[in-house]
């Protein structure tokens, strides 16, 4: 009898992409879903957990953490359950590698790219569209010009994928 591996479970998840052995798996994917014109040839995975400063704080837990070979951050985070506030939590995730970046001493606060990689089983509530898939960034509201490139969402809402047999 085959063995399945659930990927809508941190378990699963975290085995089809986020281990050793299936980098050129989450590569080829991250590849596939991103819109950048370099692509990702090789990535090495970060510490999942941030800690908190102040013992008040709360602390972050993503999914997959990883870099690429141009030192560009990528957040992947799978949810499986509906979340009223997703895009604030994606937002609070990628605080934590932007803060990170942050050196002592005299700085000229070069930011390197931070890409969120939302994986979601439900539909965002404020995308009432048939698009599964979303791509923002920050942009001029009149003009719709990227003012800041270096900070990416990306959601892909599997309920919307409506992928035909042929």
């Amino acid at each position: 009898m085959p063995t399945y591996i659930d990927p809508f479970t941190d378990f699963g998840f975290k085995r089809i992409f986020g281990s050793e052995e299936s980098k050129p798996l989450l590569i080829s994917f991250l590849n596939d879903l991103l819109p950048i014109k370099d692509k990702i040839v090789s990535i090495t995975f970060n510490k999942n957990e941030y800690a908190e400063m102040l013992k008040e704080d709360r602390k972050a837990i993503f999914d997959i953490n990883c870099k690429d070979e141009k030192d560009s951050i990528f957040v992947v985070e799978l949810q499986r359950a509906d979340q009223p506030h997703f895009q604030d939590r994606a937002l609070y995730y990628t605080s934590f590698p932007i803060q990170e970046q942050a050196t002592r001493g005299k700085w000229n606060f070069e930011l390197t790219p931070v890409y969120f990689v939302g994986i979601l089983n439900f539909s965002v509530n404020n995308f009432n569209d048939d698009n599964y898939l979303h791509y923002g960034q920050i942009t001029d509201r009149d003009t719709k010009k990227v003012m800041y490139d270096k900070l990416s969402f990306i959601y892909l809402e599997l309920p919307k994928f409506k992928k035909q047999e042929k």
